[in-house]
């Protein structure tokens, strides 16, 4: 089964919610961005990835604006389902930008980075990362794999929210990026069943097909 929560930030209390208990081998977690758990190396750190390792199911990871890009772009690119991913461990696996997975006979575009909330605070300090906001490159990837699909896939799944919700949301987007405008195309031209995202940190669904997501977790049937 696959399944899909939001932003973990590095705490490892939110594997312990009772419904990931049911997870098992060949079953996958996707983390809606913030996955928060390759930041600095630490000791504390590493002792936190090796409990994940010690999970039977996959963890799945896109990144989003809070990820040490500098040590996440040291781990080795290859190709899983259908798309290209950077395995962290035997279980835990980067899901990256403008990629379709087919998994379990489903098609899953995935979208990670953005743009931070707090950049004013970040920009000029070690912990934040251009490497954070999508280029111009990564979108042309993206749409070159979404028409190689016939720009049909069952689900979208991004960190960012696609900027035309911010008002069912009730949060603004501070900037506006060139993965906005692609998200919104997204919405125009391409067939899909359910989009999920996980920056706003909270839990909504906001008719017929897009879903904020924080501390649920939704399985993908």
């Amino acid at each position: 089964m696959i399944y899909v929560t939001g932003d973990t930030h590095g705490d490892l209390n939110r594997f312990k919610d009772p419904a990931l208990k049911k997870l098992g081998k060949g079953d996958i977690l996707i983390i809606c961005g913030d996955f928060g758990f390759i930041w600095d190396n630490s000791r504390k750190e590493k002792a936190a990835l090796k409990k994940l390792c010690e999970k039977n199911y996959t963890i799945a990871f896109l990144d989003g604006c809070h990820e040490n890009f500098d040590i996440l772009d040291q781990f080795p690119v290859s190709e899983w389902n259908g798309g290209t991913i950077q395995r962290i461990s035997n279980n835990i696996i980067h899901l990256m930008r403008g990629q379709v997975y087919e998994i379990e006979g489903k098609k899953i575009f995935t979208f990670g980075g953005g743009h931070s909330q707090d950049y004013d605070f970040r920009r000029d300090s070690p912990n934040w990362w251009e490497r954070e906001r999508p280029s111009h490159e990564e979108i042309i990837g993206a749409i070159d794999n979404l028409e190689a699909h016939s720009n049909a896939v069952d689900y979208v799944i991004t960190h960012e929210p696609p900027a035309s919700l911010k008002d069912c949301l009730g949060v603004d987007v501070l900037q506006r990026l060139e993965v906005h405008a692609f998200f919104e195309d997204i919405i125009k031209v391409c067939d899909f069943r359910k989009w999920f995202f996980g920056k706003c940190h909270i839990d909504k669904h906001i008719p017929i097909k897009f879903y904020a997501v924080f501390n649920d977790i939704y399985q993908l049937k």
